[in-house]
């Protein structure tokens, strides 16, 4: 039984999907290794942000000026898909492919570019991986796991508002391209009690995006290229049973958020910086399983990612720390199973910021996310 229930409770928790440190959207969990024998599984997920503030008063030589803007729903709603397929070759060597959004951003400020702070900014990425895995046993208790992963990514991001000065209205496009990374980890498990503690690097990945950038409609002149790098991280999972058909399980991820640099040639040679400034960030998360019955699994976990050294905020990310609680299920009927699970994510305050140095332009408080997920399995 905790055999079984190691691998569900996590399952309903995996149905969820909100934002976290940077624009991760799916950890780059790679749980589906461990589940046992033939299995596969789609999965979709649904995150409603309410993020939301008001501009702050702008320095200038007669004083400080308000526009008194109010941002309303600057993250939009957005859809995650994913799917998974897992196979034990033999008793010893398994392997897993799997799809999932990754990364992404859908942030939009409304209002007059001319009359507030920020008006007219967005941030639009989506990010697709395809990740095979490949597990070996080398002993009961001892494996490792290794695998690469192919991710494609575009985006478009505009600046908008009085506080981007000479760049207001600025908007660069970058088109779709693919990257390549890897992944390897190992793992400690002692069945007979569901202890298992595994550990996962992830490789950056380097995109090299055609790029367009304009001002106010005008082409800045011959299109470039421009290297972004999605970060490296780690990922610890552990997880054991407590009690009979009883699991407490966590996770530390930690992602170089600090290295992600956006910096388009021509937006480079007029400012002297970038597009986009982010922490490292470290998500924790612990919770426990139960087993009710030999059908019905259900978990609950709380999670924390602390903020920046301040509050000082990319407006493309107006968003700094968090804490969520979930609530999952999962239901097996036969060889079929469906789990699902809801997340509540309360976001931490932030001041969006522009210039050199950083000038708070914004002041975003009180904002949260509601998330749900849907996952459907099946053993072969």
């Amino acid at each position: 039984m905790t055999r079984l229930i190691c691998a569900t409770a996590l399952a309903a928790l995996g149905a969820t999907a909100a934002t976290a440190g940077g624009i991760d959207r799916a950890a780059q969990r790679s749980d589906l290794i461990f589940r046992p024998g033939t299995y596969g599984e789609v999965s979709f997920s649904r995150t409603l942000p309410g993020v939301g503030g008001g501009d702050l008063p702008l320095l200038t030589s007669a004083g400080p000026v308000g526009t008194g803007a109010k941002y309303d729903r600057v993250a939009d709603n957005f859809t995650s898909y994913g799917f998974g397929i897992k196979h034990d070759v033999n008793d010893r060597f398994s392997f897993a492919l799997s799809g999932q959004e990754d990364f992404g951003s859908d942030i939009e400020y409304d209002g007059d570019p001319q009359a507030t702070n920020l008006g007219g900014t967005s941030a639009i990425a989506d990010t697709y991986a395809l990740t095979f895995i490949g597990r070996y046993k080398l002993t009961e208790n001892v494996s490792l796991h290794a695998g690469l992963r192919r991710d494609v990514a575009d985006g478009t991001i505009t600046l908008g508002g009085l506080a981007y000065g000479p760049v207001n209205g600025y908007r660069v496009r970058l088109s779709e391209d693919a990257g390549y990374g890897y992944l390897i980890g190992g793992a400690y498990e002692i069945p007979e009690i569901a202890l298992r503690v595994a550990v996962t690097y992830n490789s950056r990945i380097r995109h090299d995006f055609q790029t367009s950038e304009s001002i106010g409609g005008q082409s800045l002149g011959e299109s470039g290229r421009t290297d972004v790098d999605t970060p490296q991280s780690v990922n610890i999972d552990l997880q054991t049973g407590i009690a009979a058909g009883t699991l407490l399980f966590g996770s530390i991820r930690w992602a170089e958020w600090s290295e992600f640099k956006i910096a388009p040639e021509r937006f480079e040679g007029l400012t002297g910086s970038g597009l986009v400034t982010l922490d490292d960030s470290t998500t924790y998360q612990i919770g426990i399983g139960r087993q009710f019955t030999e059908n019905f699994r259900a978990s609950t976990s709380f999670i924390y990612e602390d903020g920046g050294s301040d509050d000082l905020v990319s407006p493309l990310a107006p968003t700094n720390g968090l804490m969520a609680v979930t609530l999952g299920a999962a239901y097996r009927i036969g060889a079929a199973e469906i789990s699902g699970g809801a997340r509540y994510t309360w976001l931490g305050d932030a001041k969006p910021e522009t210039g050199t140095p950083d000038v708070a332009r914004a002041d975003f408080s009180g904002n949260d996310a509601v998330s749900f997920g849907l996952k459907l399995g099946y053993y072969f």
